[in-house]
């Protein structure tokens, strides 16, 4: 009986009392972290283009009369590695010349047609009467439009006033070739000529003299260049023109 209950034993369940070991607890995993994100870096920015060298030359058109020397002199400081090159300009021929490129920019007188142009006005020229020496006329400071009543009106056929006087005469010969032979003319006695100025001043003879006449219109001179070939030399005029100092922005 003992051995029939010995293999009960062995082949049978446990009994209800026997605990059953306890299993060790898996540990927790830590949760992956997710891998940062990495920021691309930002592609480096290219290489400036080198500044173009400064041009040989600077070509200047000027009008008669016009008197660019100071700012001449300032560019020669300012810009010893282009050396600049005044032009002469008849008005006639100002507005062509710019848009050939004969002149990289170009003191001019207007009126002036600025189509495809930039202009900057500088300053204002107030007209004269130009006479002979001897005339009655120069027995005052300054004239008015009623003074020249009766007088010869002598019109040179590079005028650039386009001045109409009423009360006056026109002369019997053809005008004169340009102002210089104008002035020539007066000077020997033969009526008045209306000119800027510059140009009485250019054309200064002792035997010719002048008066300011108040109440004509005066005479705009500007600075003038091409709307497409503004170039870094035509932006360092523009600012000498202007007063800049050789430090000072645009």
């Amino acid at each position: 009986m003992a051995k029939g209950g010995s293999s009960a034993r062995k082949g049978g369940k446990r009994p209800p009392h026997a605990k059953a070991r306890a299993q060790p607890k898996a540990r927790a995993q830590p949760k992956a972290q997710p891998k940062p994100k990495r920021t691309p870096r930002p592609s480096p920015a290219p290489s400036p283009e080198p500044p173009a060298p400064p041009a040989e030359r600077f070509v200047l058109g000027a009008i008669p009369g016009a008197t660019p020397g100071k700012w001449i002199d300032v560019w020669k400081q300012r810009m010893p590695r282009t050396a600049l090159e005044l032009l002469p300009l008849a008005v006639a021929d100002q507005r062509r010349a710019i848009l050939a490129g004969e002149v990289d920019a170009a003191i001019v007188r207007l009126p002036l047609d600025d189509t495809d142009l930039h202009v900057i006005a500088l300053y204002d020229e107030v007209p004269v009467v130009v006479t002979a020496a001897e005339s009655h006329l120069t027995a005052v400071d300054e004239l008015s439009l009623d003074d020249l009543t009766g007088e010869t009106m002598i019109v040179p056929a590079d005028d650039v006033l386009g001045l109409t006087v009423p009360g006056t005469v026109a002369p019997a010969f053809p005008p004169p070739a340009d102002t210089a032979d104008a002035i020539a003319t007066v000077a020997a006695g033969v009526g008045v000529v209306i000119v800027p100025m510059s140009l009485a001043r250019l054309h200064h003879r002792k035997d010719a003299d002048y008066r300011p006449l108040r109440d004509a219109p005066t005479s705009s001179v500007a600075l003038a260049w091409h709307a497409e070939r503004t170039t870094p030399e035509v932006e360092a005029f523009i600012g000498i023109v202007r007063g800049r100092t050789a430090n000072s922005s645009r």
